[in-house]
């Protein structure tokens, strides 16, 4: 999948004891520009990178205004602001937008690290969040009902667009486990692992389809975590969370983690001493997340590993010593009675190494985990070790995985150039088929994106273009693929859609109620497909 020497990843989906050694990679391009992982970056994006990314070691001394590295610096900073000052410039912008507008809470970028390997401290809590949760229902401003047709807003609606699938069986995999699901046949769940961009990172369409899912097949357990919110905006619906300050991470979007391990979720947290710690439990109020039966903690056994300790509802449990000769993903399963319930995960010392925490019920029903990396592009999922990502794939088991990946592509433009946009997404889905070989998969395509002209909209030229790559490379890899585009009302629809509520102030994210109509739209999708599926007599036989 590159230049350099990979992996192969395992054929098979059980989860192997041990790692390969991890493989040395270089530094690499700032992940929020045009940065590709994997082929050599266009003359344009060698040269884009922000002013904030630079390693502490290289900054230089400045001894006045007039000397040379004071002058260069200044010349830098004005490169990465002339973007922002002149509108026809805006495609250049390094800086990926956070979720902000109606339905939607504004808040500050991330800090940009150095495009090194290395780990960045989180010095904020994790707290409950409370201005970024979706309600249970959302209600639609009364100007979208110009744009949003009446049935498509039901649960047993008609979507504006159907799932594409030239083969008619990318996703039996995914209806044959909904199908064991509602015939309530004992340990049956229907995993949904659903990676994207900024918007899963907030549970913004996620949460949605979520809830629809549970509402339908019954609630199975919320799903994978992050340790701590490795961004400002992470979040997690109909589940509680906290963090204490005192994890660093490493992320696929950098700073990088020089073993290529991230867990599923994309990132790994570091403790830097004792008292580090994360806590996890169920909601007190709603109807979804209110039990779980199970908590799955994933963390990296390696060589510095240090202790730690595992409560639940405030009794310590385990306590597991992280360290190893051989670096190896470790999952410890922690079996509590159907109810409510609170884990916590404490360092005990520095050197601990975790990933996430899985909540789910022993009983059939519905599970979707949120992997939300803010500033993604589909290509940093290759980031991560070859047979450590394919282990992490495996582990979760899921019936469908889907990728809603392109804003943070449309904001490159062509600076990182198509044809190699194709070939490092299609390598990335050839990769997670081998690791999932029994599994569905979906693509959903980019949305609209705009810029204010004026008065007006101008959509980006780019969307429909990789609109139409991630059509073909689903098709040739045996993924559905659902338009987004289309289904929105085609290039120039982000600004209708704005006007009417729909849209974030941005011209790129939804709003909260934009959320809930696309979450809404791909639930109808897939239960099109679902009882196509079930006329034609394909749900009888229990899947593995």
């Amino acid at each position: 999948m590159s230049g350099r020497r990979r992996r192969r990843a395992p054929a098979s989906p059980r989860p192997r004891a041990k790692l390969s050694p991890p493989k040395n990679e270089a530094p690499e391009a700032a992940p929020q520009a045009a940065e590709a992982p994997r082929i050599s970056p266009s003359p344009a994006e060698a040269t884009a990178r922000p002013a904030d990314a630079v390693d502490e070691a290289e900054t230089p001394r400045i001894n006045g205004l007039h000397s040379q590295a004071a002058i260069a610096l200044m010349t830098l900073v004005a490169l990465v602001a002339a973007p922002y000052a002149i509108p026809s410039l805006a495609r250049l912008r390094l800086l990926t937008p956070l979720p902000e507008g109606e339905g939607l809470v504004a808040v500050s970028p991330a800090p940009q690290p150095a495009a090194s390997v290395g780990e960045t401290a989180l010095a904020m809590e994790t707290t409950e969040q409370a201005e970024l949760r979706l309600p249970e229902e959302v209600a639609l401003p009364p100007a979208a009902a110009e744009i949003v047709p009446a049935a498509s807003t039901t649960e047993t609606g008609k979507p504006p667009r159907s799932i594409e699938d030239p083969t008619g069986h990318a996703l039996d995999a995914f209806y044959a486990r909904l199908a064991a699901v509602e015939r309530k046949e004992p340990k049956s769940i229907a995993r949904v692992t659903y990676f994207g961009d900024s918007i899963v990172a907030s549970d913004f369409v996620t949460a949605t389809l979520r809830r629809k899912l549970q509402r339908r097949f019954g609630d199975a357990g919320h799903g994978f975590m992050l340790m701590a919110n490795a961004w400002p905006g992470y979040f997690h619906n109909d589940v509680v969370r906290f963090a204490a300050p005192g994890w660093q991470v490493s992320r696929v979007v950098g700073p990088f983690a020089k073993d290529g391990f991230y867990g599923l979720g994309g990132v790994s947290f570091r403790a830097q001493g004792k008292g580090a710690f994360s806590r996890f439990s169920t909601t007190k109020t709603g109807t979804f997340g209110r039990a779980v039966s199970r908590f799955a903690v994933t963390y990296l056994e390696h060589e510095g590993g240090g202790p730690m300790t595992i409560s639940i509802d405030g009794a310590p449990r385990d306590s597991i010593d992280t360290r190893g000769d051989v670096s190896a993903a470790r999952q410890r399963v922690y079996e509590v009675p159907d109810g409510p319930h609170e884990l916590e995960v404490r360092a005990e010392g520095p050197g601990v190494r975790a990933f996430g925490v899985v909540m789910e019920r022993d009983v059939p029903g519905a599970v979707l985990d949120a992997i939300g990396i803010q500033g993604c592009r589909i290509r940093f999922l290759d980031k991560s070790d070859d047979a450590h990502f394919a282990e992490q794939l495996a582990m979760r088991d899921p019936a469908l995985t889907v990728f809603q990946y392109g804003m943070n592509e449309s904001e490159d433009g062509e600076l990182f150039p198509l044809d190699q946009y194709e070939s490092t997404m299609k390598a990335v889905l050839v990769q997670v088929r081998a690791a999932l070989p029994e599994s569905s998969c979906l693509l959903v395509g980019p949305m609209d994106r705009a810029d204010k002209k004026g008065s007006g909209y101008t959509s980006r030229p780019v969307v429909p273009k990789l609109a139409a790559i991630q059509r073909k490379v689903a098709a040739e890899v045996g993924c559905g693929y659902w338009d987004t585009l289309s289904a929105m009302g085609g290039l120039g629809s982000m600004g209708v859609w704005v006007q009417r509520g729909l849209g974030g102030a941005d011209l790129a994210h939804p709003s909260s109620a934009g959320a809930e109509v696309l979450g809404g739209w791909i639930y109808l999708a897939l239960m099109e497909g679902y009882e196509a599926f079930l006329a034609r007599g394909a749900g009888r036989e229990a899947p593995r």
